[in-house]
């Protein structure tokens, strides 16, 4: 079985990419390794193994292999991608999606490493300046808060799902759609029990027209 350099070497030279590029494209996998020009070379002359775990896996992921395969423990070189289902929802109440069969228009494969737990798909024409439109699915990421400026999930009076991008000034809540044909919901302390963040759009797909 070929050593850890050889291996590193030869998934570099077949990915034409240098010994410099190879660490740019580390750190932005992972901005706390000190990994040096000199390092690489080192390991693929074969003068020094890498002392540090997080070296191994970093450069493994960045060429989709596994590290156990980089460092000689398994044959199995090339990571398996899994994936889960998600439920493409229809319908959204008392602020917790309501995974019935009613509730389900069909179901979503993402990845399992994806933070994603269902999809709305969008009604009309109120997210068109984020490129969202009439149809499209939204992935969501349940979660009960979102920063301000984020795109939300929002269940409105425990009745209407709906998109909005979601602001927060001075104790109130303002929901705005992306398109300045509609008015700005405002809600107020007082009225705070109204509005539910659900979760934070995490992406969208859009169909190929």
């Amino acid at each position: 079985m070929d050593s850890f350099g050889k291996k590193l070497k030869q998934l570099r030279i077949n990915s034409n990419i240098s010994q410099t590029e190879l660490i740019e494209m580390m750190k932005l996998k992972n901005p706390n390794i000190s990994t040096t020009k000199g390092m690489i070379s080192k390991w693929e002359n074969e003068k020094e193994e890498p002392s540090r775990f997080r070296d191994v896996a970093t450069i493994a992921e960045v060429f989709g292999v596994t590290a156990d395969w980089l460092i000689g423990l398994t044959n199995e070189k090339e990571k398996k991608t899994t994936f889960k289902r998600i439920p493409i929802l229809r319908n959204i109440a008392a602020g917790i999606p309501i995974l019935a069969q009613e509730d389900i228009e069909g179901y979503e494969q993402v990845l399992s490493n994806q933070r994603i737990d269902f999809c709305l798909r969008v009604k009309g024409d109120i997210m068109i300046n984020s490129r969202i439109l009439d149809g499209d699915l939204v992935y969501i990421r349940q979660q009960s808060d979102v920063e301000t400026g984020e795109i939300a999930a929002v269940l409105i009076n425990n009745e209407t799902a709906t998109l909005k991008r979601v602001y927060k000034l001075n104790g109130t809540i303002v929901l705005r759609s992306e398109n300045p044909s509609y008015s700005d919901q405002i809600y107020s302390k007082e009225d705070m029990k109204e509005v539910r963040i659900l979760g934070k759009a995490i992406q969208f797909k859009s169909e190929v027209i």
